[in-house]
């Protein structure tokens, strides 16, 4: 037990790679190389070996080798094209450990995430979701050592080859990936906003193409904010209730609704209190269900979605994916909010929904929906 030590072979982690193969994360190999001298059959052709494949400073390893040492450690680390020609040499020891690298550096990052350094392991993004695919299996090995701790192998040693982890293709793609983050960053500018969202996808499939996201204050680790803080969709969530209206038959292609020029003083209970609703393009006369979509009517959704029930307004909006995950498998996704009709001011929040308010929703589920 003292002249023996059993040692954990570490696997090599799953590549993450875009649609068209490009790599997003991949684990590099790199190596730490100890010489024991006296173990050497030509001193001065491993000396040379070392020198030349290492690019290790000459005058600094032939001062190591004059005093005499019984270990030479050169710490690197080298990469695996580095130490090919050093293997199999008698007294020189490749300790190898692995390295995650990401090779398009910031590209997509808080989507694809980060490793734990500790543990090797995903922490966030899609590292953390696909980490049991990604992680591959350890090997063991054991070695001999000497009094001085040193590892030997021995002819004997019991081993079980590492096995590396799956490589994984996303539906991302890289170059629409960066014009996504680009135009972002651009639109952030002239607008003077401070955050914003862009979400690729093919509504055929429903696969993600490109998610970029900025906030107004990142951090060390910005977040995926396509897939989780929810927002107010406004005027872009009409076309649901419209889509309730039409399914259970409620309006026509004739009927209107008078637009109020603009401003609606709407009764929000028997005892007569209201809510006042204004539309930002005024409309004189009437407006149908389509005139009120063009024009992005508050009063006349309002006014239309007074014929639906809480209950059919509300599964028109759940059966579009609002307030539930996409099951886009991503890890702290928000399910959004949504809430039940039997908690709704019914007057009151028929309308909110109508227009887009008192519903939380993320730009992936809103992407979907439209899709």
């Amino acid at each position: 037990e003292q002249r023996t030590v059993r040692v954990v072979l570490p696997a090599r982690r799953g590549a993450l790679y875009d649609r068209n193969g490009v790599p997003l994360a991949i684990t590099q190999g790199f190596y730490h190389v100890g010489v024991a001298p006296n173990e050497l059959e030509d001193i001065r052709a491993g000396f040379l070996l070392l020198v030349r494949n290492l690019g290790t400073s000459a005058p600094a390893l032939d001062r190591e080798f004059q005093a005499r040492k019984r270990w030479i450690y050169l710490h690197g680390p080298f990469n695996a094209t580095q130490v090919q020609p050093l293997r199999g040499v008698r007294g020189i020891h490749l300790d190898g450990e692995f390295e995650r690298f990401y090779p398009s550096r910031d590209l997509a990052r808080p989507i694809i995430g980060g490793i734990d350094p500790d543990r090797s392991s995903g922490a966030a993004g899609l590292e953390l979701s696909l980490d049991s695919i990604l992680t591959g299996r350890p090997g063991e090995a054991v070695f001999l050592k000497d009094r001085a701790g040193r590892r030997y192998e021995s002819p004997g040693r019991m081993v079980r080859e590492p096995v590396a982890g799956n490589d994984v293709v996303l539906t991302l793609d890289a170059e629409l990936q960066e014009i996504a983050e680009q135009g972002l960053d651009d639109a952030l500018v002239q607008l003077k906003a401070e955050s914003g969202d862009v979400v690729f996808l093919d509504p055929a499939t429903g696969e993600l193409l490109a998610l970029a996201s900025r906030q107004a204050v990142e951090g060390d680790h910005p977040r995926a904010s396509t897939f989780t803080d929810p927002f107010e969709p406004g005027s872009t969530a009409k076309l649901f209730t419209a889509a309730a209206l039409l399914v259970h038959r409620r309006v026509d292609t004739t009927d209107a609704v008078f637009a109020e020029n603009g401003q609606w003083e709407m009764p929000v209970n028997s005892a007569g209190r209201t809510r006042t609703i204004h539309d930002a393009h005024p409309s004189k006369g009437k407006l149908t269900l389509a005139q009120a979509i063009q024009v992005s009517s508050n009063i006349a959704m309002a006014k239309f979605s007074s014929r639906l029930k809480p209950e059919e307004q509300f599964e028109m909006l759940r059966d579009f994916g609002f307030g539930t995950p996409t099951a886009a498998e991503f890890p702290s996704e928000s399910r959004g909010r949504l809430a039940r009709p039997d908690r709704w001011q019914p007057m009151y929040t028929r309308a909110s929904l109508a227009m887009g308010y008192e519903i939380g929703v993320t730009p992936v589920q809103l992407a979907t929906a439209y899709a």
